[in-house]
């Protein structure tokens, strides 16, 4: 009886196959289904790690707002894009891994020798010699007949691919809220939960009156349980104007506690926005508490042309402080645990030793 093989679930171990296994299964232009393995992936190799979520759904913001969904590919536990590839990047995307770049491990077999030589150096996939082309892929820059004297490359990486590596999924499509649940990425509890929140913006979107109230008895509830208040509200600045900003060189390391939320409105146009940042609905968990600096982010790559923009103000990515597509109804449990940058008007800074 021919074995069916299972897809690969959420606390599932896998080790990433060795650099010659993975050359046989990507096409010329070192791919799988459009999606590329790129060359900051290379230092995982034969390394083992526990599968944090199973891709099947994810978001591409510059191309609309609905899900997408992938076949056949998880996000590993902490393994994101350092970005030495692609001009540095600094956005730090969690990578995709394809099922067929890993093999699955069993728990007791974690700490065991690992199987293949763990390669160290990016510049170690494209070898000339084994008849690879696309050498474009490897390096994530602009193509071999003009990458001489490129001085503006496009950049091709698994973000500015994801349009053509992905299919539309409507939010209505309940196929992707069981796999949520079947994958291990989602319990019942939060599934719920945020059915209940979706059900109550939509009332409280009904009417301006109506609305008001139920925003306002959201909060009230939220505050006596210890709940993040109602996610979805206008800045208080009018269009136009100017939105203030405040300078405090935070540096990676240092200690901050981000502002309340009616602070922090008080911040943002009506569209949400600071300066041209966004303050999205999602960020709102993470309010009054406090986090270490990741790091400043002073470039990042347009997942929509490909080209490396430089970020002139203010742009700050805290610690363990991601994106959970929580209140987005078009992309609820998105797997992509993007990380928000924050502006440090919205953020104060504390002593270490300081986190209550």
């Amino acid at each position: 009886m021919m074995k069916i093989k299972q897809k690969l679930r959420a606390g599932d171990w896998v080790e990433v196959l060795g650099k010659n296994e993975i050359l046989k299964n990507l096409d010329q232009r070192g791919m799988i289904d459009d999606l590329p393995f790129m060359p900051e992936m290379v230092r995982y190799s034969g390394h083992k790690f526990r599968i944090f979520k199973r891709a099947h759904k994810t978001c591409d913001p510059p191309n609309g707002l609905d899900s997408r969904r992938l076949e056949k590919t998880v996000h590993l536990e902490g393994v994101r894009c350092d970005g030495q590839a692609h001009g540095g990047c600094q956005a730090g995307c969690l990578i995709f891994w394809k099922e067929a770049w890993l093999k699955k491990r069993e728990p007791e077999d974690k700490q065991a020798a690992k199987s293949e030589r763990v390669v160290s150096s990016a510049n170690d996939l494209h070898d000339p010699q084994e008849g690879w082309g696309g050498a474009a892929a490897w390096a994530g820059i602009c193509p071999p007949a003009e990458s001489e004297g490129c001085d503006d490359p496009t950049y091709v990486c698994q973000s500015t691919q994801l349009s053509k590596a992905t299919k539309p999924w409507r939010w209505w499509d309940l196929r992707q809220y069981v796999e949520d649940y079947t994958s291990g990425n989602v319990r019942l509890s939060q599934m719920l939960s945020s059915l209940l929140f979706h059900i109550y913006a939509t009332m409280a979107g009904a009417g301006i009156g109506l609305g008001s109230g139920l925003r306002w008895m959201y909060d009230r509830f939220q505050k006596l349980r210890g709940g993040t208040p109602y996610p979805w509200r206008m800045g208080k600045i009018p269009r136009g104007t100017t939105t203030p900003s405040v300078k405090l060189n935070l540096q990676p390391g240092e200690m901050v506690r981000v502002k309340s939320y009616l602070d922090i409105l008080a911040t943002l146009d009506e569209d949400r926005h600071n300066r041209g940042m966004y303050f999205d609905g999602e960020m709102v968990p993470y309010t009054g508490n406090p986090f270490r600096v990741l790091q400043r982010v002073e470039k990042i790559i347009d997942e929509k042309t490909g080209k490396l923009m430089n970020i002139k103000s203010d742009a700050i990515v805290l610690e363990n402080v991601t994106c959970q597509a929580r209140y987005s109804k078009c992309r609820t449990f998105c797997t992509r645990s993007i990380f928000p940058f924050w502006r440090e008007v919205w953020l104060e800074r504390i002593d270490s030793n300081d986190k209550e």
